[in-house]
């Protein structure tokens, strides 16, 4: 009898140890799912307030252009300054600058 009892946990040891390593994720690494970020597709918005158009997502940066109420804007991309600002990149619309307009159309807003 010790030798079947043996013999029997020696194949439920090895059994496991074939079949746990299956449920980890590879490497050993986290099992939690990176966050997907998907682009919102959809037509301008309207910016709610006057704003200036910056060069860059500083509060120090040089300003392109003012932007009044309701300008048509796309929404480039989101980004979120170590201090807590978060900026929008973001180009005029189309329909809504003369191609011949000298100003420019792309740059960040203050969020």
């Amino acid at each position: 009898m010790p030798a079947a009892a043996a013999v029997l946990r020696w194949s439920w040891l090895l059994g496991v140890a074939l079949i746990a390593p299956a449920a980890l994720p590879a490497g050993g690494a986290e099992r939690r799912q990176p966050e997907v970020r998907r682009r919102d597709v959809g037509g301008p918005f309207l910016s709610g307030s006057d704003a200036l158009l910056q060069g860059s997502p500083l509060v120090e940066a040089p300003a392109l252009r003012h932007l009044e109420i309701g300008t048509p804007l796309q929404l480039l991309r989101r980004w979120r300054c170590a201090d807590g600002h978060e900026w929008l990149q973001v180009q005029v619309a189309s329909g809504s600058a003369l191609p011949s307009d000298p100003q420019p159309r792309r740059g960040w807003i203050h969020g």
